[in-house]
C-alpha cells in the first residue's frame, strides 16, 4: 500500500481546529468538508484521463477529460458521509457508491449491514471515505468488498491514521493484486486500549453528527 501523508500548512490548520474538542459540530463538519477537499487533490493526482479537443472563443484547444468509467466515490456510513461533499467539490462529475460497515467494539471486527454499489467494478477508479484509519479492520473490509466487485484500483482517504491500522491494512493486503492508496492529513502515534487514535480527534461521526443512543 502507497502512503501519502499530505504536508500542507492549510491542511495543517483545519486539522488542528479538527483536534479541538472545544469545536461544535456545525463547524466540525464545515471543516471536515474543507480538509477532504485538500485532500482529494493529493488523492486524484492519478485519477485517468483521455485526450480530447476543446473550442475555445479564440481557436481550438487539446486538453484532458476524466476517462470513461468514471471515478466511483465510496463513503463508509455513517462518518464517511461526512467526507462527501468535500469530495464530490472536487469530482462533481463521479458516482457515488455507499457502503455501511460497523465495527464489533469488543472484537473490532468490522462487518457490512448495507451497500448501494454496481455489481461490476472492473476497470473503475475507486475512492473510498473514512475519517478514522484506526484498527484497520474497517478499511481492510471495504477494500476486499471492492476488489471482488473487481475494482483494480482502490485510494482510501482518511482525516487520520494510526501505525497499527496501516500495519492490519498491509497485512491483510498481502494477497490483493490491487494498487492501494492511501491518502491522510496526519500518523498519530498509536491506538489506546480501546481502539481510538491517539491524540487523534475522538469518534468522527459522533462530532460530525452527534451521539445516537
Amino acid at each position: 500500500m502507497r502512503i501519502h501523508v499530505a504536508d500542507h500548512p492549510l491542511i495543517s490548520h483545519k486539522l488542528t481546529a479538527l483536534r479541538d474538542i472545544n469545536t461544535d459540530s456545525p463547524t466540525f463538519r464545515r471543516l471536515t468538508e474543507e480538509l477532504v477537499t485538500l485532500l482529494a487533490y493529493e488523492a486524484t493526482r492519478d485519477v485517468r484521463t483521455e485526450p480530447v479537443r476543446v473550442e475555445t472563443p479564440v481557436s481550438p484547444a487539446d486538453g484532458v477529460r476524466l476517462s470513461s468509467p468514471k471515478p466511483l466515490v465510496v463513503p463508509i456510513l455513517r462518518a464517511g458521509l461526512g467526507m462527501l461533499e468535500g469530495m464530490q467539490r472536487l469530482l462533481p462529475t463521479a458516482e457515488v457508491g455507499f457502503l455501511g460497515m460497523i465495527r464489533n467494539e469488543e472484537t473490532l471486527e468490522a462487518s457490512t449491514y448495507a451497500e448501494r454499489l454496481p455489481d461490476d467494478l472492473a476497470g473503475r477508479q475507486c475512492y473510498l471515505l473514512d475519517p478514522m484509519l484506526a484498527t484497520g479492520g474497517t478499511l481492510s473490509a471495504a477494500i476486499d468488498f471492492l476488489v471482488e466487485r473487481g475494482a483494480n484500483d482502490i485510494t482510501a482517504v482518511c482525516l487520520l491514521a494510526a501505525p497499527e491500522g496501516i500495519a492490519r491494512v498491509e497485512t491483510d493486503l498481502g494477497g490483493i493484486n490491487v494498487p492501494v492508496t492511501l491518502v491522510t492529513a496526519a500518523l498519530d502515534d498509536k491506538l489506546n486500549e480501546v481502539g481510538y487514535i491517539v491524540p487523534g480527534l475522538g469518534d468522527a461521526g459522533d462530532r460530525l453528527y452527534g451521539v445516537v443512543d
